[in-house]
């Protein structure tokens, strides 16, 4: 897919969102088609059908029969983001969570809540407890487009919820849609809101605190760094003022507007407005800045993804992610020495080097935080990271932070290896990884899938597969499965006899298709497996 003639320039007001338009939509037009979870919840718009009052109030009823079925009786920690259909849709799952008599604990003041917050207050609150477990719900679509909703459900392991549980979810959620919802239990808004089941409490001071233990704050402001933050508009705005008072820090927030048209934002590569901190179209803001800081970092919407932006500009998320890992291998001496490092089928295999050259080991899954969950809260993985700039890693003492993807700790990380390294994370690449373990080019394509597509990748077998050379390599590998865990990975990954490889699969949050593809050839190469890589799979 090319780049849009306007993508990194400012969007226009024709672009925005007619929020009133959206919002009326929610509640008044019928739904087109029913709920569906990918790899983040369930995602739509109300403009489309695909994200309305009927699709919230069901997936709501159904998370209430879930809990009791699976013994889940203690409270659920709630939040949303900014986006327009967060606070209609947050109002709709409260009415139905408050009919059913859950237990619901909210942000105070009805503040806004990121993913890896109510992630960690999950885990708090069940550490140590056989019984009362908690979950929770987020109300976002993550970095998608104003438009857009999204719903998703973390269960008490603190992550995102197992395809079991989101199957379940989906499922009874459209059974209850196909009875006209008539089963689903709800009370209205003010009184679900004095509902004595329904309280408020700071999600934000325990947060705060907790980062401590994760990140080395004293060395961050021993070494006197400048840090930028772009919340992106986001959940994330009014945290970063306690953490910077908390820990002495010289942070500035680069924006606080919280816009739910997201109308600062500069245009992503398709002309779109979308949120993605590991795009240098959408940050093209804070890159803009870059030079102001010794390190800057942007986080999405609901803060589960980092964008870290060194003086020389934003760095690629698996540059970032081979860092981190290289630096926390070395500096947490409270980490146990057998401990894993978990990364998806399409994170570089920069990141398998690295962790081989340290003498660890790797635990290679399909594209999906979930993966990481079960090893991060067992604390047999030390980190599990996703090329698309989200990933978590346990605390100074090896026990687990957070189960979700969470963009705090990735973005103070950056500025950890800064005060202690006296190098960027940029710079450690470059002048250490690349040095010592090659340099390979990586790119991601998107494009447009057909359902026939959809069908062949979904039916692929290594057998299957025909051609013995793609670009003038030859094939060594195809995979369907990961490795670390046996799981489908929806698609299928070919490896090269030379290190480079690509891998085809279906987004799960949009309808696309991504292909991956890293070179040991440089981009020439890079461009002659992009020109062969869709012939190889699909045939013509």
């Amino acid at each position: 897919m090319g780049i849009h003639e306007q993508a990194g320039q400012r969007a226009p007001a024709a672009m925005r969102i007619h929020v009133p338009r959206l919002v009326s939509a929610y509640y008044t037009d019928e739904s087109a088609g029913g709920v569906s979870f990918g790899t983040s919840g369930h995602r739509g718009s109300s403009l489309k059908g695909t994200f309305n009052e009927a699709h919230i109030a069901a997936t709501a009823q159904a998370l209430c029969e879930h809990r009791r079925e699976r013994g889940i009786n203690g409270p659920l920690f709630m939040g949303f983001d900014t986006h327009a259909l967060s606070e209609p849709a947050f109002r709709t799952a409260l009415e139905v969570f408050a009919g059913n008599g859950l237990e619901v604990i909210l942000n105070a003041g009805d503040e806004y809540t990121p993913t890896p917050v109510i992630s960690f207050l999950i885990l708090e609150h069940n550490r140590g407890r056989t019984d009362g477990w908690a979950d929770g719900v987020v109300i976002t679509p993550s970095h998608n487009p104003p438009e857009d909703g999204g719903f998703k459900y973390n269960p008490p392991h603190g992550g995102p919820a197992d395809l079991d549980v989101t199957r379940w979810v989906q499922d009874r959620a459209n059974q209850l849609m196909a009875l006209g919802n008539e089963p689903v239990r709800r009370i209205f808004y003010p009184r679900a809101r004095r509902s004595s089941a329904v309280s408020e409490r700071d999600f934000v001071a325990p947060f705060v605190r907790g980062l401590g233990d994760v990140v080395d704050m004293e060395a961050i402001r021993g070494a006197g760094l400048h840090l930028g933050v772009d919340p992106m508009g986001g959940a994330s705005v009014g945290f970063w003022g306690p953490i910077a008072e908390a820990y002495g820090l010289n942070l500035d927030v680069v924006n606080e507007s919280v816009d739910p048209t997201f109308g600062f934002m500069t245009l992503d590569q398709d002309g779109k407005i979308r949120m993605d901190c590991s795009s240098p179209y959408a940050m093209a803001g804070l890159i803009a800045l870059a030079e102001r800081f010794d390190m800057a970092w942007g986080n999405d919407p609901d803060a589960d993804r980092h964008g870290i932006v060194c003086p020389d500009g934003l760095m690629n998320p698996n540059h970032y992610l081979s860092v981190a890992i290289w630096y926390l291998l070395k500096q947490r001496p409270g980490w146990k020495s057998d401990l894993r490092i978990g990364k998806t089928l399409v994170s570089s295999s920069m990141i398998d080097r690295v962790v081989h050259g340290l003498g660890r080991e790797v635990y290679e899954v399909p594209v999906g935080f979930k993966w990481f969950v079960d090893g991060l809260l067992r604390g047999v993985l030390a980190f599990g990271g996703e090329e698309s700039a989200g990933a978590a890693f346990l605390r100074k003492d090896g026990s687990v932070w957070c189960t979700d993807k969470d963009g705090f700790s990735m973005g103070f990380l950056a500025a950890e290896i800064l005060a202690v390294t006296e190098r960027t994370p940029s710079e450690i690449y470059r002048e250490t990884l690349v040095r010592e373990y090659g340099e390979p080019y990586y790119r991601r394509s998107d494009g447009p899938i057909t359902d026939e597509q959809k069908a062949v990748l979904a039916s692929l077998t290594p057998e299957t597969f025909g051609p013995e050379r793609v670009a003038g390599k030859k094939v060594d590998q195809v995979m369907t499965r990961a490795p670390g865990n046996g799981a489908d990975m929806g698609g299928l990954k070919v490896l090269l006899e030379d290190g480079s490889w690509f891998a085809v699969r279906p987004s799960g949050t949009e309808p696309k298709m991504k292909v991956y593809i890293e070179s040991f050839g440089g981009s020439s190469l890079w461009e002659r497996i992009h020109e062969e890589a869709l012939q190889a799979v699909f045939g013509s």
